[in-house]
């Protein structure tokens, strides 16, 4: 992006927050070629909040859809959701997600998130992972923002059949495919 007066550069985040509310200040930092501290004073001065605070604003109805599993259970933040058919959360890698050596997310973190987002897509009583499969594409870094959709493929009596792909921008880097265990109260 050309360099922008810092009106403009302002004016400009704003439009790509309203447009995407989940990006982050280092995804912001790289578009401008500006320092992370210049997009966190340009946020401040602008008076939107941390990507955090976002998601949770956007992800804080997506949480009522939700019957299987509690919201601090949940890795990632559900922002989305059509119980019994799809849902999809955000999650950004920290620290204490990667490996120390290479600043790579550990795999069962991703996994966490996709299996989490299957529990949390299906509006039964108790849900268990039955069995998956999954596929780790790309690898996935410190501070990278992974962004999962889960939608399902097939219900049966007592199965959900559920496809989970993941992306960090336009990288697919994790795919799986999850059997899950259903039962309800109501049935």
């Amino acid at each position: 992006m050309a360099k922008l007066s810092k009106d403009e550069r302002r004016q400009k985040i704003i439009e790509i927050i309203e447009d995407n509310p989940f990006i982050t200040d280092i995804e912001l930092c790289e578009l401008f070629s500006v320092s992370i501290q210049t997009i966190r004073l340009d946020r401040n001065q602008l008076q939107i909040p941390e990507v955090r605070k976002r998601v949770s604003l956007v992800a804080k109805d997506s949480y009522d859809e939700i019957r299987s599993i509690e919201a601090h259970d949940i890795i990632g933040d559900v922002f989305k959701v059509e119980p019994n058919h799809q849902a999809e959360s955000r999650m950004t890698i920290k620290a204490q997600h990667v490996f120390e050596r290479n600043q790579i997310s550990r795999g069962h973190v991703i996994f966490a998130q996709a299996n989490s987002l299957c529990v949390a897509l299906i509006h039964k009583d108790s849900v268990l992972t039955h069995e998956s499969k999954v596929t780790f594409h790309k690898p996935v870094y410190l501070n990278e923002s992974v962004h999962a959709i889960a939608k399902v493929n097939r219900v049966t009596p007592k199965y959900f059949e559920i496809s989970v792909n993941s992306y960090v921008k336009d990288k697919h880097v994790f795919s799986g495919e999850f059997k899950m265990y259903y039962i309800s109260e109501d049935e």
